[in-house]
């Protein structure tokens, strides 16, 4: 596929003929559960439909998770030095990158018929759930789920057939797509505080009221 950037006055396009991992902040700097996936990540609908999986991260402040990564951080910048001084070594013992790039080349996996069939009924039936939350809160899904997502599901399921060596796509691969794309992208879409209380439109009407009150009587450049 490919990838538009305009940076600088400089517009160009690019062809992608790899993965693509990007990670960004909220415009306001942190993620307000108050708003929806959509709002935090402000960015469009068509862009947001373009990635395989959404994932959500926050910074919550827990003591014992605080230590852990205090603890590794610490640590990789202890071994630094010494991991700098044997570099080649680890090149070449580094059979994980070989396997992934045997992987890459030797297994070239498809789905089978019924992986198939079981993909499109669970996409069907996705497409039905988001249609009946859309008909119930009245609003369009923060993150669409369209034809997009199904073939999102379906590189998933090959690249998990793939890392085994698998020549076929089962089921059982179909079902972990399935599984890592509700933990992700669907989490994403179902996020923000409304999503979990069932507020109805009277009260969330009182709290977006609350919230511009709030912001008229703060100094401009205040949190």
């Amino acid at each position: 596929q490919t990838i538009s950037i305009a940076k600088a006055g400089i517009t160009t396009v690019l062809n992608s003929r790899t993965s693509v991992l990007a990670a960004a902040n909220p415009p306001s700097g942190r993620y307000d559960d108050l708003k929806t996936a959509q709002d935090n990540i402000d960015l469009q609908t068509t862009i947001l439909s373009r990635f395989d999986l959404i994932f959500i991260v926050k910074d919550i402040r827990m003591y014992e998770q605080d230590k852990r990564i205090a603890s590794h951080i610490i640590k990789v910048h202890a071994s630094g030095a010494a991991a700098s001084k044997n570099t080649d070594t680890a090149e070449g013992e580094n059979w994980l990158k070989r396997y992934i790039e045997y992987c890459r080349v030797a297994c070239q996996p498809r789905l089978s018929e019924k992986a198939a069939e079981m993909l499109q009924n669970k996409y069907v039936e996705i497409r039905q759930k988001m249609r009946q939350q859309a008909h119930e809160t009245g609003k369009p899904a923060a993150i669409p789920i369209t034809v997009r997502q199904l073939e999102a599901i379906i590189r998933l399921s090959e690249s998990l057939a793939k890392m085994r060596l698998t020549p076929v796509a089962t089921q059982e691969h179909v079902e972990e797509a399935f599984r890592l794309f509700n933990v992700s992208t669907m989490d994403a879409a179902r996020s923000g505080i409304n999503e979990h209380l069932n507020l109805t439109p009277e009260i969330a009407n009182e709290i977006k009221q609350a919230e511009t009150q709030i912001k008229r009587r703060m100094g401009i450049g205040s949190q």
